[in-house]
């Protein structure tokens, strides 16, 4: 029996939308199919505390092998995802659907004279419409809603029977939820177009019905009858709540595999759904590398190559339809080529609205799940991330191992709210408790080489002032101190806290997202300190290529190089540590006041002089009795207000105001 913590996924790794999972064994059959509303929460619940599970629940995760998912939209795809993979593999973990037993669906008998709704279970039948399938409690809540809308007949042949013999209709009849054809109430034809309508809505024509009722009730409410609008009203809330659009089953009548993909640099993840009659029955995905200067187009045609021409192992499986996210390089070409291969027409489309459009945007997720865990699992490996260090401290010729690497971007909007972000990578793991944030202003924000200068300086100075003030209390050299040190912090008492160095431990190499002028802007930073055993490369995003200080050529790395793929790594986290600060300054400089400077002006006060003023400009302009006779200001505040609006003026300065699209001060 495998052991459940061999291929536990990561939390992080698990999405928390609805979706179904899938355990498998060791030979890669799928042995349990389930569902959830939160995968991460349920799938967690197996592997959190094994021993507590329940026998079968035991044996099963110690049966399995590995555990994969699926994404969708709500808690009812997952459902009738269930149900149909539950039938394609059955599991022999899943006990509810292996016998002759099925979720119930909602059946309209169109071939009879009267159609009925009901709920059905079992083998289908001809002339009959089904929707579904649902549980056996939202089923019947469903049907029950519908019937005050489209008040189709619902009763037994028996029932319907003595209803005509006797002339008077069943309790439904009389409480309006069934038209009652059996007594006359409707002609057999208007009864069939209720009957019709009920499947229209249930097809996914909602939209024309709650229209039509939103009309009426607007002409009630016109009319000055209420009692109908709030009928009408209810009736609206009733079909909204029932409509729920399923992206995950289509129509009946519907073959089609549906691709999508999530790409980066270097690499894309692909999903395919392949639905047969309306319905999933299968999935694949994996990760391909790019080719270089490849673009969507050429990617989804060398896809769609791979896919169905593999010596012919999926001729008589293609589709009538294959659904992309981009119309591929030399879409007709390809379209005659897949003819050829079914022997029949096929459709290469990109689905812009519908369910088709909506299960595509099913997939796109599921790409993008893919492509995360893929990045999650191979830096956390400890083989690739050693692999990775070795490969890159290779290529750039160091002579020391890379335990420690730092990462600077910039981050701006045309040149304001300029900041900056240093994150740390401490043998290939990220180590957040060392990311820094740096506000870049005066003549450092000029550009991006000012501002990689002066961030670099910043940060390597405090640690030649940390270096210093740490030689300076010990007495001792350089290397010494770090040795006492060392010991002393082995027999600190554990209640005293140790004082936190804010740049304490210099890094073996650093990384800054650029070219060659950033390269070389660090280099000089580094330079002017006098520290020379910190390296300095750039990685430029054009063609992920790597820069060295004072060369005229960059360093290429092997697109596969696990070591570009780690400096890629780092560099995405700088540059979202550095958007994350600016959008958060940049937040701050929307709502900048030049009142904010005035000791003992808080919020309400301040809101009180603009409401009576109008402006800050009237307020900078008023007199001292004029400012005490706004609510809530003394004497001793006003004086304060002029106080600070005359040395505002006497320092030259203009009020500022700002533009509340950049974020920049201007003056009024």
């Amino acid at each position: 029996m495998a052991d459940p913590a061999t291929y536990r996924p990561q939390t992080g790794e698990i999405p928390t939308n609805p979706g179904v999972y899938r355990f498998r064994d060791p030979h890669g059959r799928v042995i349990y199919v389930g569902k959830a509303k939160s995968l991460r929460s349920r799938l967690n619940s197996y592997f959190a505390n094994p021993l507590g599970l329940l026998p079968k629940t035991y044996a099963m995760v110690h049966a399995a092998s590995s555990v994969e998912w699926t994404v969708v939209g709500s808690e009812l795809e997952s459902l009738q995802l269930e149900y149909t993979w539950i039938k394609e593999f059955k599991p022999r973990f899943n006990v509810v659907f292996r016998d002759d037993k099925t979720y119930p669906y909602l059946a309209l008998t169109m071939s009879e004279k009267l159609p009925r709704v009901q709920v059905m279970r079992g083998d289908r039948r001809k002339g009959t419409r089904y929707f579904g399938p649902y549980t056996a409690g939202a089923i019947r809540e469903t049907m029950d809603t519908l019937l005050r809308v489209f008040p189709v007949r619902s009763c037994s042949a028996g029932v319907l029977k003595r209803a005509q013999a006797s002339g008077r209709p069943c309790l439904l009849g009389y409480i309006d939820k069934c038209a009652a054809p059996c007594v006359g109430r409707v002609t057999p034809e208007e009864h069939r177009v209720l009957a019709e309508d009920f499947c229209a809505f249930m097809g996914g024509d909602s939209k024309r019905f709650i229209s039509k009722l939103e009309k009426q009730m607007a002409e009630a409410v016109a009319e000055l009858d209420y009692e109908r609008a709030a009928r009408l009203r209810d009736d609206i809330s009733a079909l909204r709540k029932v409509f729920e659009r399923n992206a995950v089953v289509l129509a009946e009548d519907t073959d089609a595999d549906v691709f999508a993909l999530h790409e980066d640099e270097l690499e894309a993840a692909v999903q395919v759904f392949h639905v047969r009659g309306g319905r999933i029955r299968g999935q694949r995905g994996w990760v391909v590398e790019k080719v270089e200067d490849a673009t969507t187009p050429d990617l989804v045609e060398h896809l769609l190559q791979q896919v169905y021409g593999e010596d012919g192992e999926s001729h008589g499986r293609l589709p009538r339809e294959v659904l992309v996210p981009v119309e591929p390089s030399n879409a007709e070409e390809l379209t005659l080529w897949l003819g050829g291969i079914r022997g029949a027409k096929v459709d290469i489309r990109v689905p812009q609205r519908g369910d088709k459009a909506a299960l595509l945007s099913t997939v796109r997720e599921n790409a993008e799940h893919a492509l995360k865990l893929h990045k999650t699992r191979r830096a956390g490996d400890l083989t690739v991330r050693s692999q990775a260090l070795q490969e890159l401290q290779e290529a750039l010729d160091l002579p020391v191992a890379l335990l420690r690497i730092e990462c600077y971007d910039v981050s701006h909007v045309q040149g304001t709210n300029v900041v900056a972000s240093m994150v740390v990578v401490e043998d290939g793991l990220p180590k957040k408790s060392d990311y820094r944030k740096f506000s870049v202003t005066g003549a450092a924000a000029a550009d991006d080489t000012a501002a990689m200068h002066d961030v670099l300086t910043r940060r390597f100075r405090n640690y030649l002032q940390d270096k210093t003030a740490q030689v300076e209390a010990s007495g001792l050299p350089g290397h010494q101190a770090a040795l006492t040190a060392a010991a002393d912090a082995a027999v600190l008492d554990s209640t005293t806290p140790t004082p936190r160095a804010k740049f304490a431990y210099p890094p073996n190499l650093v990384v800054v997202d650029g070219g060659k002028p950033q390269v070389n802007a660090a280099a000089r930073a580094l330079s002017d300190l006098g520290i020379e055993d910190v390296y300095v490369v750039g990685l430029a995003k054009r063609l992920e290529e790597v820069w060295l200080p004072d060369s005229d050529f960059p360093v290429i790395l092997p697109r596969t190089s696990q070591g570009l793929y780690l400096l890629q790594r780092i560099r995405d986290e700088a540059h979202r540590f550095a958007i994350s600060f600016h959008r958060q300054k940049r937040g701050k400089a929307m709502t900048v006041s030049a009142l904010d400077g005035v000791p003992g002006l808080g919020e309400s006060k301040r809101k009180a002089l603009l409401s009576h003023f109008g402006s800050v400009k009237g307020v900078r302009t008023a007199t001292l009795e004029e400012l005490t006779a706004a609510k809530g200001i003394g004497p001793s505040l006003a004086a304060a207000i002029v106080a600070h609006f005359s040395s505002v003026e006497l320092a030259g300065d203009t009020v500022p105001a700002v533009n509340m699209t950049t974020g920049e001060i201007i003056e009024t």
